[in-house]
C-alpha cells in the first residue's frame, strides 16, 4: 500500500489557510517527498507524520515557492536524530542550489547524497520506488514525477519444485534475489509469474500541457496536477506564465485515462477553486480541487 498525503496546493506564496504545494508519500518504512515550500514542515506536522524517516526529495524545480521551506526542513529532520543518507532529486545544479541555502543549515547529523537529472527523462530505483523524471514546458528548466510502486508475479511453487529449488532459497527468489548454489544458479524468473499491476502517482506543477505529460501519467491510480486558475479569462495569462489552467489539467487527465485528478497550485487570487469545478468535472469526471492534507491510501489492485 501506497499512502499519499498532499502537504500544501498553494502556488506561488503560502496563505494562513493553504500552504505551498509539497507531496509527501509513505511505502514500507520509506518516506518521499516532492518539493518543500515554505511551511512544508509545518504541513508535515499538521498532518502528523514525522521527518525522520524521510529518504528522498525529489524538486521540479528551483523557484522559491517549490524549494525555500528545505532549510528547516533539514534541520527539523536532524533534530529528529536521522543520521541515514538522505537522498536529493533535482535538475542540473540541485547539489549548488541545495549547498547554497544550507549557508543557514551546515551542520547535519546525515549525508546528502545528490542525483542531477540531466536528461530529459531519468528513472531513479530507491526503497522500492521507481522514480521517473520527465521534462516538462515551464520558463526555466522543470520536471514532472512518477512514482512507481511494482508488483512481482505471483510465486509458483509447483515451478520451483519441478526445477528442484531448494525450499530455503524461495523466499529469497521470491524477493528478486539470484542464488548460487555449487554450479548452479537459481533466478527470479525460474519461480515467479508474469509482473502485475502496480501502484502509479503522477505529479506535474509549473508547465503548459504537453503531451509527454499524459504519456507519462498514462493508467495512473492519482494524477496530482496543476490547475493555477479555474477563470476563463486567465488563460492567457497561464499561456504567458507557462502554468496551466484547471481546464487543461483535466484534458491530460482524460487522455491519460488516469483513475483520479487532484488539482493543486491555485494561484493565491483563486479563493474558492472548489466553485469552477462543475465544469472541469465536465471534461473529466473525477476531478477534485484539493485540499492541504488530501490523503489517499492506494492499495495494489484485487486480482
Amino acid at each position: 500500500m501506497l499512502e499519499v498525503c498532499l502537504l500544501g496546493t498553494g502556488g506561488m506564496m503560502p496563505l494562513p489557510y493553504r500552504w505551498l504545494t509539497s507531496l509527501m508519500t509513505r511505502y514500507n518504512g520509506s518516506n518521499l517527498l516532492i518539493d518543500c515550500g515554505e511551511g512544508t514542515q509545518i504541513a508535515i506536522k499538521d498532518k502528523g507524520w514525522g521527518y525522520k524517516q524521510i529518504d528522498i526529495i525529489c524538486f521540479t524545480h528551483f523557484h522559491a515557492d517549490h524549494i525555500s521551506g528545505l532549510p528547516g526542513l533539514l534541520l527539523a529532520m536532524g533534530n529528529s536524530e536521522r543520521t541515514e543518507p538522505l537522498t536529493i532529486i533535482g535538475p542540473k545544479g540541485v547539489e549548488k542550489v541545495v549547498n547554497s541555502l544550507r549557508i543557514i543549515a551546515p551542520e547535519l547529523p546525515f549525508p546528502i547524497k545528490f542525483i542531477e537529472i540531466r536528461d530529459r527523462e531519468q528513472v531513479v530505483e530507491k526503497n522500492g520506488y521507481v522514480i521517473t523524471a520527465f521534462r516538462v514546458n515551464h520558463n526555466m528548466v522543470c520536471y514532472g514525477y512518477t512514482i512507481d510502486i511494482r508488483r512481482t508475479g505471483r510465486f509458483d511453487a509447483d515451478r520451483a519444485k519441478s526445477a528442484d529449488i531448494p525450499l530455503c532459497f524461495w523466499n529469497r527468489l521470491q524477493k528478486g534475489e539470484t542464488i548460487t548454489d555449487g554450479d548452479r544458479t537459481f533466478t527470479p524468473d525460474m519461480v515467479l509469474g508474469p509482473e502485475r499491476k502496480g501502484v502509479r502517482v503522477g505529479y506535474v506543477t509549473d508547465t503548459r500541457p504537453v503531451e509527454t505529460i499524459s504519456d507519462h501519467v498514462k493508467g495512473a491510480d492519482l494524477f496530482i496536477c496543476e490547475g493555477m486558475y479555474g477563470e476563463p479569462e486567465k488563460a492567457a495569462k497561464a499561456k504567458e506564465y507557462k502554468h496551466m489552467t484547471m481546464y487543461e489539467a483535466a484534458k491530460l487527465a482524460k487522455a491519460a485515462g488516469v483513475s483520479e485528478l487532484w488539482l493543486t497550485h491555485f494561484s493565491p487570487s483563486l479563493t474558492y477553486p472548489g466553485n469552477y469545478m462543475k465544469d472541469v468535472q465536465k471534461i473529466f469526471a473525477k476531478s477534485i480541487a484539493a485540499k492541504d492534507g488530501q490523503t489517499v491510501d492506494i492499495d495494489f489492485p484485487e486480482e
